[in-house]
């Protein structure tokens, strides 16, 4: 049986190489950021299609699906900025609103195509607007068959504190998501992802990897860093290195920035700004600076061996971060390609 899927909001191929991983053939991915087709094409046996999903028609869509195609699986992952907790603020603007739009554009992608199957991830803060509800109801009433959860990550092999919306939809199959693959006693840690690889310090690359790179420190950074405790806060350093903002009352709840991770737990969200040390709690536990790059993306269960860039496709550091932190994890993306594969198989027996 072929099942083929296309990958809407592909970005640099997180989700797509989980199911590739899982046993789904992934034929394309379509994002609008042009930087992700040499990752994406690069890593995955998989087209990139450089396009604005709200322009493009749902035919051509259609139309990758190869002819001989037995299940067509539709997933994505909107851009889930607007709907993060950070976002809320800035609910009124105009881009957040643009970009809350995305998930209508889905909507009326799988409306006019009707896959098989489809499969959404993004925030958990979604589950509260009025927009996923609305995407809920135009699957019920094209008669698909529908399951959402809030999955915790570790519980499915991604070393972070990392909670997302899962949805999984299919008129014929009862697609549910598998059980958890981890509990407590056994959830993947920072040190299963990333110990072991070469030191270096603030400001330097390993020769045999430029991913693994950490940027500079200023010298008072430094100076937090080595008085940062591993799981601690703000509050172990010496008077003279607190912040002003933070000497204030209301400066006294920041106490997820400046931190180290700690080696036998899962690390914090990976965001796009992983690789600031003051940007959350992204400081290696014992190394005297933030995460890499390639640290934050064995965090994102990316591949050791997966290739953001090269000297004919060079990037910028914070392109990077935003390619790694709004990636779907692999191994949540293994996961969503699993519950698939096992939902078309027990309706296949």
């Amino acid at each position: 049986m072929k099942v083929n899927a296309v990958d809407l909001f592909c970005g640099v191929g997180g989700l797509t190489a989980g199911l590739q991983q899982a046993g789904i053939n992934v034929v394309a991915g379509i994002d609008i950021e042009a930087k992700c087709k040499f990752p994406y094409e690069k890593n995955n046996n998989a087209k990139f299609i450089n396009a604005d999903l709200k322009e493009i028609q749902s035919k051509y869509i259609k139309d990758l699906y190869p002819k001989d195609t037995d299940i067509t699986v539709l997933a994505g992952c909107a851009p889930c900025q607007p709907f993060s907790s950070y976002s809320y603020r800035y609910k009124g603007s105009d881009v957040t609103k643009n970009k809350m739009d995305l998930l209508d554009t889905f909507s009326r992608i799988v409306e006019d195509i009707e896959p098989d199957v489809v499969s959404m991830e993004n925030v958990p803060q979604l589950a509260k607007e009025d927009i996923f509800a609305n995407f809920i109801a135009t699957l019920k009433k094209l008669n698909y068959k529908v399951t959402w959860n809030i999955v915790y990550a570790p519980a499915y092999g991604v070393p972070q504190k990392r909670k997302r919306l899962v949805l999984l939809a299919s008129k014929e199959y009862n697609i549910t998501l598998i059980s958890p693959l981890f509990s407590k006693e056994n959830y993947p840690t920072v040190k299963d992802a990333i110990f072991g690889l070469p030191k270096i310090k603030a400001g330097e690359s390993d020769a045999r990897d430029k991913m693994h790179h950490s940027p500079k420190l200023t010298k008072i950074n430094l100076e937090r860093i080595k008085q940062s405790k591993p799981g601690g806060t703000w509050h172990d350093w010496e008077d003279k290195l607190i912040l002003k903002a933070y000497r204030k009352k209301s400066g006294e709840s920041y106490t997820s920035v400046y931190g180290r991770m700690k080696w036998d737990e899962p690390a914090p969200t990976i965001t796009t700004k992983f690789y600031g040390y003051g940007n959350g709690r992204f400081g290696h536990p014992e190394q005297n600076r933030a995460i890499s790059y390639r640290e934050g993306a064995l965090l994102q269960t990316f591949p050791k061996t997966y290739k953001f860039f090269n000297d004919k496709h060079p990037i910028s550091g914070k392109d990077l971060g935003v390619m790694i932190g709004n990636a779907v994890p692999v191994k949540l993306g293994e996961a969503i390609g699993k519950s698939i594969i096992k939902g078309i198989n027990n309706e296949e027996k």
